[in-house]
């Protein structure tokens, strides 16, 4: 990993997806003259008995009281601040040379549609700010909501800025739980929005019939054969047809989703994993084509990106199309969504705005997060 620029502060990002497979620490640079330099990354593991409490308030389980949640949102904030802590000491760093962190936080409702609507990510600001005596910068989602925005995805600002290109359109595909996809026309101009599930069924239903929390290189899926009558009972979800801005996550996508357009309870499950996978594959290749049809590079970045089957699927579905891993413009695949709230820690400590309302479809541009002071 490249060194620190000792002329350039350092910026920490955090983040845990929809998967909650790990919470992902990035440090950080940003050249004044563009761009951003990965210094060190590590991907910090939940344990187990908190990772499924998660999950389970992810996917509509109730929690069993306010002391409950109220102490779920305390051990999440310490799980946050010893990875942030962890990654300083793994990469020989002072903590005083760290401007702010950026934290995602754990969502565990995502509801842009209720009335009113609203997100809600765990994650004790305030413990994080304590525990490793640096500002934290967290809750970026929920201004974008209050100003009629879907709060996500964030993301496609920081591709923007760091993956345009004035000789082709580009789009970016962030394969994490949910698929989104960054669309940057050679103009400039840009459109964001979640597709659908991607690494949340795929992880859940190997969980479920494997016992291992992902499907290493897609050998699951790659070992079984699509249903075409279960793919088109899914694809068949309202939510695929819906216009764009429009976000979703593991509340909506989850395995009762699934279980419930199952009528062949003899399908093996290695089958059903192969027809999750290309349902992934579809619903991307769906909105691509749909909305920037004249695109010739696919950057993906994420966990999906360590599954050759489902690339090879999304390839497969997009003819003509460079499917390439982010790495080859620079930006480090697996830690792509942590450098990207590190990117809107320092834009929110600017004084601007992280939001793109042609992406959340937001009132207008606002400044995200709140400053948790060291």
């Amino acid at each position: 990993m490249p060194a620190a620029d000792p002329r350039l502060p350092l910026f920490l990002g955090l983040m845990s997806g929809t998967s909650a497979d790990g919470i992902d620490a990035a440090l950080v640079q940003f050249p004044t003259e563009g761009g951003c330099r990965f210094v060190h990354g590590h991907t910090f593991g939940w344990p187990p008995a908190l990772r499924a409490e998660l999950v389970a308030l992810g996917q509509g389980r109730e929690p069993t009281s306010l002391d409950a949640l109220g102490q779920l949102d305390a051990r999440v904030g310490i799980a946050f601040a010893e990875a942030a802590n962890g990654l300083l000491a793994q990469a020989g760093v002072d903590r005083a040379q760290v401007r702010a962190i950026g934290s995602h936080g754990q969502t565990i409702r995502h509801r842009p549609a209720a009335e009113p609507a609203f997100t809600w990510q765990l994650g004790d600001a305030s413990r994080i700010a304590e525990l490793t005596g640096i500002a934290t910068v967290a809750d970026f989602r929920r201004r974008d909501v209050a100003a009629g925005g879907q709060g996500a995805p964030l993301m496609p600002a920081f591709h923007l800025a760091m993956l345009g290109s004035g000789d082709e359109d580009r789009a970016v595909l962030n394969l994490g739980g949910i698929a989104n996809l960054s669309l940057i026309a050679r103009d400039g101009s840009l459109r964001g929005f979640d597709t659908g599930p991607a690494n949340a069924l795929l992880d859940g239903w190997c969980q479920r019939h494997l016992g291992t929390p992902f499907d290493a290189d897609g050998a699951f899926a790659a070992g079984g054969r699509v249903d075409a009558a279960l793919l088109a009972r899914l694809l068949a979800e309202p939510w695929f047809a819906l216009p764009p801005p429009k976000s979703t996550g593991r509340e909506q996508f989850h395995l009762d989703w699934v279980q419930a357009r199952l009528d062949e309870p003899a399908l093996a499950p290695a089958d059903v994993q192969a027809t999750l996978l290309e349902l992934t594959a579809a619903t991307v290749a769906d909105a691509l084509l749909a909305h920037l049809p004249g695109v010739k590079r696919l950057l993906v970045c994420g966990g999906g990106v360590r599954n050759p089957p489902l690339l090879r699927r999304i390839g497969a579905r997009l003819p003509g199309v460079a499917v390439v891993s982010s790495a080859e413009h620079g930006l480090d695949p697996d830690f792509m969504e942590a450098m990207g709230f590190a990117w809107l820690a320092r834009e929110t400590l600017a004084g601007r705005p992280g939001n793109l309302p042609a992406v959340t479809g937001a009132r207008g541009p606002r400044i995200l997060g709140a400053i948790h002071p060291a």
